[in-house]
């Protein structure tokens, strides 16, 4: 698994900017390459499609929304009754939503995206 993670996080540095955009029909968002790469090698759609979601949603309170996504040790575990958080904010320490994970497939313990003008990137896109 750890080699598996050190492989996502060394591929997700290769992405500056975008030059392909993907879109979600459904809810009529778009999201970058550094997305598709991160959803292929870590089977994680289920994230584009809820952090897309969300972050359409909340579009009407910012124009740039942060989105975090944490791994909880297990005494946070215990504590809040679930196995992940997903952060939504303004990225000025203005929380929006969170929402709570009881299982989760994803590989890596922590990420940061941001969705701005309905599209979903990865930081070092934006």
């Amino acid at each position: 698994m750890k080699d598996k993670v050190n492989e996502i996080k060394a591929g997700l540095q290769h992405f500056h900017g975008s030059e392909l955009f993907f879109q979600i029909p459904l809810i009529r968002t778009r999201f970058t390459d550094g997305i598709k790469y991160l959803a292929d090698v870590a089977n994680c759609f289920w994230l584009v499609t809820d952090t897309s979601v969300i972050g359409r949603s909340l579009m009407d309170k910012s124009y740039f929304i942060t989105i975090d996504f944490k791994r909880l040790t297990k005494e946070e575990q215990e504590k809040f009754g679930c196995e992940a958080i997903i952060t939504y904010g303004d990225g000025n320490d203005l929380i929006f939503e969170k929402h709570r994970y009881n299982v989760t497939d994803f590989p890596l313990d922590e990420l940061r995206l941001y969705f701005i003008d309905n599209t979903l990137m990865l930081p070092s896109e934006y």
